[in-house]
Parts: structure tokens; C-alpha cells; sequence
């Protein structure tokens, strides 16, 4: 038996029928779905010519659950999701996306933490503020808390500590440097 770790094999046969190699099983996408939801990797393959189909069947997944109502994605990503692939920006995005899901996860697990912790509490809710003004502000470019031109900067009403700040500083310049680096 294949470990947990291990991507789970799908092989499409030339009738489309996908089949768990893992549990000798034909599956769906609902069941791929599944599998992700349960944190496992998957991988499909195309057992005539071997080609790698989990991108085009992940993506149908996401189609699917769109259709149904099931909204994830706010128009005004899935346009920008378009306009990338016709721009110069297309070599950057998928980075881009990546590194944000990764703070999105990373942001999940120490709430998730902090909420089965017994002393969860405000701290919890603190450093989720401050992951999303550090989000917000890579997604905006700086533009979230931009410098008025007296060199006032623009405030919340709750702003975080000077140490806070400094964390988001940091986690912002280190993006900056990737995104920087992968234009390059």
C-alpha cells in the first residue's frame, strides 16, 4: 500500500473512466475531490500516452463546484485569472498565487492552533489581523496603507503594535524580493 504521502494514482483509461490504482476502484471527480478535501495529493495520468492530466481535471473539479453555486472565486479574480494568460504578467502570477495560499494556509493553521489552544483568545485574532493586512498589502501593492502626500500614513481605527508591524513588514519585504527575483 502506497504511503499517505505518496500522490495518489489515477489512471484515465481511452473510455475516461478514472481508476484508483491505490484501492483498484473507478472513481469521480466528486471522489478526487475527496481525496484533496482529506489532504491527500493526487495525480492522473493518461495511461495511453502517459501524459499528466491532473491540472486539466483539477481545473474541471473547480469548474464543477463553481456551476453549482458553490462560489469561491470572485469575478474579478477569475478576469484577472484571464487577463494573465494574454500579458507579461502571466510568468509571475502562478508565483504569485502560489506564495498567497501558502500565507493563507500557514495563516488557517495558527488560528485553527490558537482556537483549540486554552488560551486562545484576542492574540489569535491579532496575528490573523496582521497575516491579512500583510496579505492585503501584497495583494495591493503597497497601496493598502499608502503615504498621503504631507507623509501622513493612513491608519485603522485598531492598529497593530509597532511589533506587529514590523512582523508584516518583514513578511511583506520578503515577497517583494521573491516576486522580484522570479522577474527576473
Amino acid at each position: 500500500m502506497a504511503k499517505s504521502s505518496d500522490p495518489l494514482l489515477i489512471k484515465r483509461y481511452a473510455s475516461r473512466r478514472l481508476y484508483n490504482t491505490e484501492a483498484s476502484d473507478y472513481v469521480t471527480l466528486e471522489d478526487i475531490a475527496r481525496f484533496i478535501r482529506e489532504g491527500r495529493e493526487v495525480q492522473i495520468i493518461d495511461l495511453k500516452t502517459g501524459d499528466d492530466l491532473t491540472r486539466q481535471y483539477l481545473l474541471q473539479i473547480i469548474a464543477e463546484h463553481e456551476s453549482r453555486g458553490e462560489s469561491v472565486l470572485p469575478i474579478d479574480v477569475l478576469t484577472d485569472l484571464v487577463r494573465s494568460y494574454t500579458s507579461q504578467a502571466q510568468s509571475v502570477v502562478p508565483q504569485f498565487l502560489a506564495m498567497s495560499f501558502d500565507m493563507l494556509r500557514d495563516s488557517q493553521s495558527k488560528m485553527v492552533e490558537q482556537m483549540t489552544s486554552p488560551m486562545s483568545g484576542v492574540p489569535a485574532f491579532e496575528a490573523m489581523k496582521a497575516q491579512q493586512a500583510a496579505f492585503l498589502n501584497a495583494v495591493t501593492g503597497g497601496m493598502a496603507n499608502w503615504k498621503s502626500p504631507d507623509g501622513d500614513e493612513e491608519k485603522d481605527e485598531g492598529s497593530e503594535s509597532p511589533k506587529e508591524l514590523e512582523e508584516i513588514r518583514a513578511q511583506l519585504a520578503a515577497m517583494q524580493e521573491q516576486l522580484q527575483k522570479m522577474k527576473k
